[in-house]
């Protein structure tokens, strides 16, 4: 769709070239939502994607994904990471929980994924199942880094204040190391996600616990933890101690639906990692 109430085009090399934020700018990577329907509002877009972020980086304390990293670039990262990172299958699993073409996958970034913050965001998702955190470059020029879990806080609600910028994902190895399981489920087959449910079992050396992602179905995603494989009943306790206003309602299922659907992917998550 053509924005045509844009006026100004921003590309910064520099995060000191970055423009003073003012009322009507956005910022683009992909841009996949942005020119999906009209932005009324809009008057400058300030492009980032010539600030020359590489998509990602193995370091031995974990994989940071740029904001700019594309979906299409992150699923084929799966097959590129350290041996010992078993969790590694789940980045493209994530990918394909979103309900996209395969330009969409060329372009959409997982910075806009995450800061779209809709319910379904495949990358929420993986982000939260692997104990994601986000760095935010604030407009005054200070950083930030704030757990996924906590940087999302309703269906298309997020903590970023005005001008502030995902600069980049990181996932702890910790967590790549663990042991997944992977459940979607959606109300028809090309539909989307009405529920995306992950397991991690830890390897004992880095604590054996193990965390359940619950989004899709919920507003902002949660993460259930237990010390270690919790018993089907600890787990239906855990599920049902989520507060009812979290679970979400739109066209692609009712809280009552998704909430009894995330039992049974739990359950077989359980089994799975068992």
């Amino acid at each position: 769709m053509d924005l045509d109430t844009v006026e100004e085009l921003v590309v910064p090399l520099r995060r000191d070239e970055l423009p003073v934020w003012r009322p009507g700018d956005a910022v683009i990577a992909g841009g996949t939502w942005l020119f999906s329907e009209a932005q009324p509002d809009l008057r400058r877009l300030i492009d980032i994607t010539a600030m020359g972020w590489a998509p990602y980086e193995i370091r031995d304390g974990g994989l940071e994904l740029a904001a700019t990293c594309t979906v299409e670039q992150l699923s084929r990262l799966s097959g590129q990471l350290p041996p010992d990172w078993t969790a590694a299958p789940l980045l493209h699993q994530c990918c394909t929980a979103l309900l996209a073409s395969f330009k969409i996958w060329k372009t959409a970034t997982i910075g806009g994924n995450v800061c779209l913050s809709l319910p379904a965001g495949s990358i929420i998702s993986l982000a939260t199942a692997l104990d994601g955190v986000a760095t935010v470059w604030r407009a005054d020029r200070s950083q930030y880094t704030v757990g996924i879990t906590d940087f999302v806080t309703g269906a298309a609600t997020n903590v970023l204040g005005a001008g502030d910028i995902v600069r980049s994902i990181f996932l702890p190895a910790a967590a790549l190391r663990g042991k997944t399981a992977y459940r979607k489920i959606a109300l028809a087959p090309l539909g989307r996600s009405g529920a995306v449910l992950v397991g991690r079992l830890d390897r004992p050396g880095d604590g054996g616990t193990f965390a359940l992602a619950v989004t899709g179905s919920t507003t902002r995603p949660v993460s259930l933890r237990f010390a270690g494989l919790p018993t089907t009943a600890e787990l239906d306790d855990a599920l049902d101690g989520i507060p009812a206003q979290l679970w979400h309602a739109d066209a692609h299922g009712t809280p009552d639906w998704r909430r009894a659907m995330s039992a049974v992917l739990a359950r077989q998550i359980r089994a799975e990692l068992q």
